[in-house]
């Protein structure tokens, strides 16, 4: 490692330890990143000059003015993104229909190949530019999909499909374009590693809230006899169900519900006719554990209260200071069996960490 970087990891180490003192963890387990080419994402606005357009991001100067700053490579991006910047770049500025109005680009790789770029307008796109794009498409061997105000056009599809080895098994992972993803896959297969070895095996039922595409539920359903797993945003929903299929899994269930929701449905307050058309029947399930991966503004209380009727918690954060604040709640029923610190974000303050909490 770099001194910069290992620097910077120190840092989040100490800072992330000294947080959570208070709640006695054993010693934190450290994940490092790659420390470059390990985003699968990078988005990126369009600066438009009399005569050039360039790949742009912006910075905040001395005065605090924002500045645009051209971008010609993108070290922490994967070789992917870097290799077709250029290329890309030089394809578009040769057509007008393709440059003109171009506003941003997005690109979205996966580990095992595909690449997804997304070109984003400030105008409609036309007949003239879906020819045109989709020429580069096959010439560049890429997904290109199209966005302007009210308007999508997708030219193949509006997906990527990932491949992600856990332990000997490899997962397919349907990604929706402008969906949520991980966007360190390295990190990401270790997290999936962690959470497999935090459940160890079990002859019961696995809860999970706030699914997403299915990215801990795959693997994690090889540790458990059934698994119900919860979403509320529909896309990811249907990519959860493709990639259940995709990957020959029997024992999931998905269950389209907000955390909330399904702490109604479980407490028996509310019924969902969500749950009667997916043919779902939460009393049949004997869970034992629950995990969750909730977004940075963490779980409602409601929803802890539940959460600590479980024998075993596994609990996936992308923000340490909701995290710490749900262990004021989650502490006085369970402790901290394992403590993690994944640096899926190298380079930044921000910091994903799990915990695995067993009953007291």
């Amino acid at each position: 490692m770099t001194s910069t970087y290992q620097q910077q990891l120190d840092a989040k180490v100490a800072r992330i330890t000294a947080q959570f003192s208070e709640y006695n963890p054993p010693s934190l387990e450290v994940f490092p990143s790659a420390e470059q080419n390990f985003r699968m994402r990078a988005e990126f606005r369009i600066w438009h000059t009399e005569n050039d357009m360039f790949y742009a991001m912006f910075e905040r100067n001395a005065d605090n003015e924002k500045q645009v700053v051209e971008i010609k490579d993108f070290p922490i991006a994967d070789k992917s993104i870097n290799d077709l910047m250029p290329v890309l770049l030089n394809e578009l500025k040769a057509q007008e229909i393709l440059s003109s109005r171009l506003f941003e680009v997005h690109f979205l790789a996966t580990l095992k190949g595909e690449m997804l770029v997304s070109l984003v307008y400030r105008c409609p796109l036309n007949a003239e530019w879906e020819v045109a794009a989709k020429a580069l498409s096959e010439k560049l061997n890429i997904k290109i999909y199209g966005r302007s105000r009210g308007q999508r056009v997708i030219l193949t599809d509006d997906y990527v499909v990932e491949e992600l080895q856990v332990f000997d098994r490899k997962y397919q992972y349907k990604q929706i374009e402008s969906s949520f993803t991980q966007p360190n896959a390295g990190v990401c297969q270790k997290m999936l590693e962690w959470a497999c070895q935090a459940a160890d095996h079990s002859d019961q039922d696995l809860l999970e809230l706030y699914c997403g595409n299915g990215n801990f539920t795959l693997p994690l359903s090889t540790r458990f006899n059934r698994v119900l797993a919860t979403e509320l945003a529909k896309s990811s929903v249907y990519a959860a169900q493709w990639n259940i299929e995709q990957n020959g899994i029997d024992n999931i269930q998905v269950a389209r519900l907000s955390a909330e929701e399904f702490t109604q449905a479980y407490n028996a307050e509310r019924t969902f006719r969500r749950l009667e058309e997916a043919e779902i029947e939460i009393s049949s399930y004997n869970f034992d554990t629950v995990f969750v991966d909730p977004p940075r503004a963490g779980i409602d209380d409601e929803t802890l209260k539940l959460l600590q009727r479980f024998e075993r918690i596994i609990y996936i954060s992308c923000n340490p200071d909701t995290l710490h604040d749900n262990l004021k709640l989650l502490s006085q029923t369970h402790k901290i069996s394992k403590f993690a610190l994944f640096d899926q974000f190298p380079y930044t303050h921000h910091v994903e960490s799990g915990v695995f909490l067993e009953k007291i």
